[in-house]
């Protein structure tokens, strides 16, 4: 990562981590503690829960990936596990968002698989998870609406989801007629190192385009993917019902719907700020309070969110660095 790129991503998490220091100290630290200890050693069912949504996600990804692997090399297990390290990498570390994608790309080239193929299933996943994003906010402030009136924040996320959905199809054009894998490349390179650079892993910008446009006309996968994905958000909203149970303060689950849905909405908007420190609890304050919710409550139900990211995330960290030292180690003995 170039110098002015990291300084910028290590800035807004500092930032980040003082927010978050600051609604703790605001709250009060025993008071979430107290919160959180409720819960007890029932909090660490949603670790063995997020593999729902995980395996959904992956799903999708697998419906956009099979016509270039018909042997299926690339199989639910193994995505499975790539899905859990990209979104480790997203989540833990100081990368913002995009390291995950580039790192998955880089562990399904392990299944010798066609790179452009590879890095054009990811391209499209990206573009539809944009979209679903789209629909699942709209979701959330259709429920939101029906539990509360129209408030100040409530119209400015109907103003934002309104300008949002110009995003993919912008996106979508750019794709179909721009041919930006040559500046994407080097975006890559600069941000992440010329180790990932998407020529290194694709074999080159055409025929990434050529890729990404056969990937568009395949229309029944690019539902079926659209499909799988938003299941895999919607599943991913009963972590927030199932802590708020555990915590005494029992929700509907159409309110942990919304509520899991607009603060994601809000995470993906800073998603420079390296997970998101700061954001998602502003956002589970901001949000919880319309549905009755008290801030010391959202602190502590970010604060499980985060314990889960932490125990699912640092195995499957671990598990890539051990992946990638055996290459290293497989490439000196070849020397």
């Amino acid at each position: 990562m170039k110098l002015p790129a990291q300084a910028f991503t290590l800035a807004a998490g500092a930032l980040g981590l003082a927010a978050l220091a600051a609604l703790v100290a605001h709250e009060g630290y025993e008071t979430i503690v107290e919160t959180l200890g409720r819960a007890g050693w029932g909090l660490l069912w949603i670790v063995p829960f997020h593999a729902l949504p995980l395996t959904l996600d992956a799903e999708g990804w697998r419906a956009l990936l099979r016509p270039r692997d018909p042997e299926g090399f690339a199989t639910r297990p193994f995505l499975l596990w790539v899905a859990a390290v990209r979104e480790a990498v997203s989540r833990l570390m100081p990368v913002a968002s995009i390291g995950g994608e580039i790192v998955g790309i880089r562990l399904v080239l392990l299944r010798r698989l066609n790179g452009a193929a590879v890095a054009a299933s990811v391209i499209v996943e990206v573009l539809l998870t944009l979209v679903n994003q789209i629909l699942f906010t709209a979701l959330g402030l259709a429920l939101l609406l029906m539990i509360v009136k129209k408030t100040p924040l409530v119209d400015t996320l109907l103003w934002g989801l309104a300008a949002s959905a110009l995003a993919p199809v912008a996106l979508a054009l750019l794709l179909r007629y721009g041919s930006p894998f040559t500046r994407l490349a080097l975006l890559v390179e600069r941000t992440l190192g010329e180790r990932y650079g998407l020529a290194a892993l694709t074999g080159g910008a055409a025929a990434l385009d050529d890729e990404v446009l056969q990937l568009c006309r395949r229309y029944g996968r690019l539902w079926a993917a659209l499909a799988w994905q938003l299941a895999g958000m919607i599943a991913g909203s009963f972590e927030t019902w199932l802590v708020l149970e555990l915590f005494g303060h029992p929700t509907t689950p159409w309110n942990a719907i919304a509520l899991e849905s607009l603060c994601s909405a809000i995470r993906n908007l800073v998603f420079f700020v390296p997970g998101a420190l700061g954001v998602q609890e502003t956002g589970l304050i901001l949000i919880g309070a319309l549905i009755g919710l008290p801030s010391d409550v959202a602190i502590a139900l970010s604060l499980a969110k985060r314990f889960r990211e932490i125990l699912v995330g640092l195995p499957a960290l671990a598990s890539w660095q051990w992946v990638e030292i055996g290459r290293i180690q497989r490439k000196l003995k070849d020397v």
